[in-house]
């Protein structure tokens, strides 16, 4: 055999040779440990869901760890901040993906910074494992690496808006949105469940992202003479709106969707919110809570943190939770594939939380679209109503 014949069957095998190793490790996934992701709003109007929602994932974490890992491997979680903004998640999306090299991305928060980064990540297929957002699009169309965990803005608003107006015989519907696909999904959804009553918008207004002064839309409801009003609105947004309403005397029932059902909206807005309506997935954890569960996890977060826990904390644990115990059933094999079918498979019953039963398949990637309305009465969230489907 000559030398090169020699030379071309050692550059082969170390060819081969790299080239199972190469398909053989995962991306984001070492002997000893799981790289994971996340994008949150740290910085802008969205900064205490953010900050929030990543307490929760690292009460989580640090549990996981504390108890040796999932076979034998710890977690890591890094987070970058997007300030609300789709070009700054676009670019923490291409920091945690392409440099970082994260296994999967963990409850993204926001609608618009989802939709600007899911390109990013199943480039390098990369999952977007149940994002804080509850558009349809974090399922649809349909991809294997979307996952999403919560019942649609859309979903919430067609059950809710419909039953809450005939019990509060309203005759004049009106909407408040955020001007972008977020707040399109709320008003959405409240229009079409009005079809069902065979009403329809008397007024339709918006206001652009970041905004502060409401004034404006709010005088214009009011000029409409506005019974009930849909309102896709985040935190400030709607106390802002709550505020400028109860300044000019303008009270219809108001009903917000999922994002404003936090007990930052009755501990900052005090009894301008009171009475204030909004759907819910799962409960808010009181550290007084009448069920002892949830009183003993609140209290072992504001140990922590030094600060109570509200509904994204939950939200923040609960996906990490549910990663964890999927990647639990993988075994010690852990690919973006067989992560996947463990999620095919995977059921999980109510939580200590009260949320929905929640279930994955081969063409299913909405984990649940049950939701419930809840109300602010006495200064914390009551619920007024069952789950309900769409």
């Amino acid at each position: 055999m000559t030398i090169y014949h020699s030379f071309q069957k050692l550059s082969l095998l170390l060819l081969l040779g790299l080239s199972v190793q190469v398909g053989a490790q995962t991306q984001g996934v070492e002997k000893d440990s799981i790289l994971v992701g996340s994008i949150q709003d740290l910085s802008g109007p969205g900064a205490s869901y953010g900050k929030q929602a990543r307490f929760g994932m690292m009460l989580r974490v640090d549990e996981i760890n504390e108890q040796g890992g999932i076979h034998g491997r710890k977690l890591i979680l890094k987070v970058e901040d997007s300030g609300y903004d789709p070009k700054k998640a676009l670019l923490a999306a291409q920091k945690l993906v392409n440099q970082d090299k994260i296994f999967i991305m963990l409850a993204h928060i926001g609608t618009t910074t989802n939709l600007a980064t899911m390109p990013v990540q199943f480039e390098k297929n990369v999952i977007n494992f149940m994002p804080l957002a509850a558009a349809r699009q974090m399922y649809e169309p349909f991809h294997k690496l979307k996952f999403a965990l919560l019942a649609t803005y859309y979903d919430q608003m067609r059950a809710a808006v419909p039953v809450l107006v005939k019990e509060k015989n309203a005759k004049v519907v009106c909407t408040l949105y955020q001007d972008d696909e977020f707040g399109l999904e709320v008003a959405t959804g409240g229009e079409d469940g009005l079809k069902k009553l065979g009403m329809t918008y008397a007024e339709k207004t918006t206001y652009k992202r970041g905004a502060t002064d409401f004034s404006s839309q709010v005088a214009k409801l009011k000029s409409s003479h506005c019974d009930f009003v849909v309102l896709g609105t985040i935190l400030r947004e709607t106390i802002g709106t709550l505020s400028e309403a109860k300044k000019i005397g303008f009270n219809p029932v108001f009903l917000g969707s999922n994002t404003s059902y936090t007990d930052l909206i009755h501990k900052l807005g005090g009894k301008t919110v009171e009475g204030f309506y909004a759907t819910m997935t799962t409960q808010n954890p009181y550290t007084d809570d009448i069920s002892e569960p949830i009183r003993l996890w609140a209290n072992k977060y504001k140990t922590k943190f030094n600060e109570d826990p509200n509904v994204i904390s939950v939200y923040g644990y609960t996906i990490m939770d549910i990663f964890a115990l999927a990647t639990s059933k993988v075994g010690t094999d852990l690919t973006t594939e067989n992560f996947i079918k463990a999620m095919d498979t995977l059921q999980i019953p109510r939580d200590i939380f009260g949320g929905p039963e929640i279930s994955f398949g081969p063409t299913k990637r909405l984990g649940s679209d049950e939701s419930r309305i809840s109300q602010i009465k006495d200064g914390k969230w009551v619920a007024v109503s069952n789950y309900t489907k769409p």
